[in-house]
């Protein structure tokens, strides 16, 4: 091969979809080609002309129009348009006019369609209208753990041994030992709400209560001097945590790290059909994570905890080396970061005492949306039981408060530079003040009122009596969708941070000094992309948190354009990921992780899809203006 095509070859090989082609083939396409030249404003693809190729830019820019005449794409290097063409009727569908000066690979439709014969992941790139950003994230998923798609029903082995709430503690003692179990379920009759009723076999109905498992015993009945004649309906827990059968296994796992338990009861639809174990998961995936929940829950001091911290980074690496994708990550991380404040809110609590009044600790932001990653400070509060008196008990919520924020630091999550901590008076409240606030920046907003607010629509529970976040999820939910001054004003800040792409889809670096000519890719991807999808979500009165799951929501409400929900799913994700690829090439060349890239250090086709994604970030932001238009006084009235 001359040097003239061994450059073509070369070239070609850089860019999807050929990047992925064999030799023999990429050979094919390098000795087919011709090459043309285009000036600046020139036709190079006029609607409806005949043609027999597909054009690929080597360099240059080329602007795509739609048959009415409004722009359809910018192109740059590396990208193909004109492919639609073969597939239709050779006519121009899509015509295309060069911005500047540009030189054109022009590949025949014979060499075409060789290349779909003879490669799939070619053909469903050209065949499927799929865009390079939705085909790199496809492919991706495909490498994720086996976890995502195998069902937790599949790690059943038997049926749950279960027992009236009447029976006594030794009776349920007794059935435990003979199946050989070590939990049972405990039913009742059916109270006012149909959570988890059943009826058996001889067409009784029962409701799952709760769950009585070894520890239980020894807990609640040995150590508290119980009777064995004590019905196990006395001893059982309040809350009863389950999941649906049809749910991964990986869901499962997450489930019992979130709630720091061993024994999770499985429900086809509303029958429990089984008790999965922690050892059922471990047995299944030895997932790091998991023996790094359990090893947080198994120290005793702050000094103790602070020495999981590296620990944390190993186990993140590891996820993302064996193919997790942003989701799972970002939930693992969000475990374990719950649970380093639950077992530093029960050590305090060891201390200091039980609370004077209930509460619950908050977590916001990243951790709330169970989307955090390695690179992350702390953001919480707390809400308090309404007979939270300050005079006579925020001593001690501040001290507790000051206990966990010190441990997150020393356990590598930052304070908040922002101050949005429960150590905060401001942020430490009865839920009747929690209420009244969310009112406030509802029914009385501003872009500035709301500019450091905007974190708080972040929210779940981490420890304490979660009933109080939930009223505020509901406050929420129920008052947002009726605001459209408050949807204004939280759109208008959403739109404070810009993807960073200027004229011709050119990147747009940063000039801050310490990261110059790079891109901050959560400042100027996934902060902005979750901030429009929050708004969207309040819209539509989404009580999700987490954007994936907010999308969701969206999607069965017409607030978006057939399809969006979908770009921007890819786009988030692609985003995600680079970002969090990024954290794992800096822990392992030992540099301490940030979210600044420089894009000549990243792949011709990376750069490609972190153009794509931003574009469809700029398109989503330029969409959410012209949806959540600020009233006019009158109109607001």
């Amino acid at each position: 091969m001359d040097v003239e095509l061994l450059e073509v070859r070369q070239h070609l090989g850089r860019f999807s979809p050929f990047d992925g082609l064999s030799d023999e083939l990429l050979d094919d396409v390098a000795g087919s080609v011709e090459v043309a030249y285009f000036k600046a404003g020139s036709d190079i693809l006029v609607l409806d002309q005949e043609v027999h190729e597909f054009c690929y830019i080597r360099s240059g820019a080329v602007e795509v129009y739609r048959r009415g005449g409004e722009l359809y794409n910018r192109l740059g290097e590396g990208d193909i348009f004109g492919h639609f063409n073969l597939l239709r009727n050779h006519r121009v569908r899509f015509p295309a006019r060069a911005m500047e000066d540009s030189l054109i690979y022009f590949i025949p439709e014979t060499t075409f369609k060789r290349l779909c014969e003879a490669d799939d992941n070619f053909a469903d790139f050209v065949e499927l209208e799929r865009p390079r950003l939705e085909s790199t994230v496809k492919e991706q998923k495909k490498k994720n753990s086996d976890m995502l798609i195998t069902r937790v029903r599949k790690l059943l082995t038997r049926y749950p041994v279960m027992v009236e709430a009447s029976t006594t503690v030794q009776e349920a003692a007794r059935q435990i030992t003979e199946f050989g179990a070590s939990a049972v379920l405990v039913l009742d009759a059916p109270g006012d709400t149909p959570r988890y009723t059943f009826r058996d076999s001889e067409d009784r109905h029962w409701q799952v209560q709760g769950i009585l498992t070894d520890s239980d015993f020894r807990k609640h009945v040995v150590a508290e001097g119980r009777s064995p004649e004590t019905p196990v309906g006395e001893v059982i827990g309040s809350r009863l945590i389950a999941i649906q059968s049809d749910e991964s296994v990986h869901e499962a796992m997450l489930c019992m790290l979130r709630n720091n338990i061993h024994h999770l009861p499985v429900m086809h639809r509303r029958h429990p059909v089984g008790i999965v174990h922690l050892s059922d998961i471990i047995r299944y995936e030895t997932g790091s994570s998991l023996y790094l929940v359990s090893n947080i829950f198994h120290q005793s001091s702050v000094e103790g905890l602070a020495r999981l911290a590296p620990d944390v980074r190993s186990a993140f690496v590891r996820m993302v080396e064996e193919g997790a994708d942003s989701r799972m990550v970002g939930s693992a991380l969000s475990t374990i970061g719950r649970s380093f404040t639950r077992r530093l809110l029960e050590l305090a609590e060891e201390e200091l005492g039980p609370p004077p009044v209930g509460y619950c600790f908050m977590a916001l932001g990243s951790m709330a949306r169970n989307e955090q990653s390695i690179v992350t400070d702390q953001d919480n509060a707390l809400v308090l039981a309404d007979d939270f008196d300050p005079q006579r008990h925020d001593a001690y919520f501040l001290t507790l408060a000051q206990r966990v924020s010190d441990g997150l630091d020393a356990c590598g999550y930052p304070y908040c530079k922002g101050d949005i901590m429960a150590t905060n008076a401001r942020w430490r409240q009865p839920l009747a003040a929690w209420k009244q606030y969310f009112r406030d920046w509802i029914d009385h907003p501003s872009p500035e009122r709301l500019l450091h607010s905007s974190i708080f629509f972040d929210l779940d529970a981490v420890y304490g009596e979660n009933a109080f976040v939930e009223q505020l999820q509901d406050l929420v939910a129920t008052r947002a969708p009726k605001s459209p001054l408050f949807l204004a004003a939280m759109a208008r800040n959403a739109l404070n941070r810009t993807p960073p792409l200027g004229f011709f889809r050119t990147f747009v670096m940063e000039k801050d000094g310490k990261h110059n000519n790079s891109i901050n890719l959560k400042r100027r991807g996934t902060a902005p992309m979750t901030d429009l999808i929050r708004v969207h979500a309040l819209a539509c009165g989404s009580r999700a948190q987490n954007s994936f799951a907010r999308l969701d929501d969206i999607d069965r409400t017409q607030l978006l354009a057939p399809g969006v929900s979908q770009k921007l799913r890819y786009a988030l994700e692609f985003l995600s990921m680079s970002r969090i690829r990024h954290h794992v090439i800096d822990i392992e060349n030992e540099r301490s992780p940030d979210n600044n890239i420089e894009p000549e250090n990243v792949s011709d086709t990376e750069r490609h899809n972190l153009k794509e994604a931003f574009q469809v970030l700029s398109n989503a932001q330029k969409f959410l203006k012209f949806r959540y238009p600020m009233p006019s006084r009158a109109r607001s009235r």
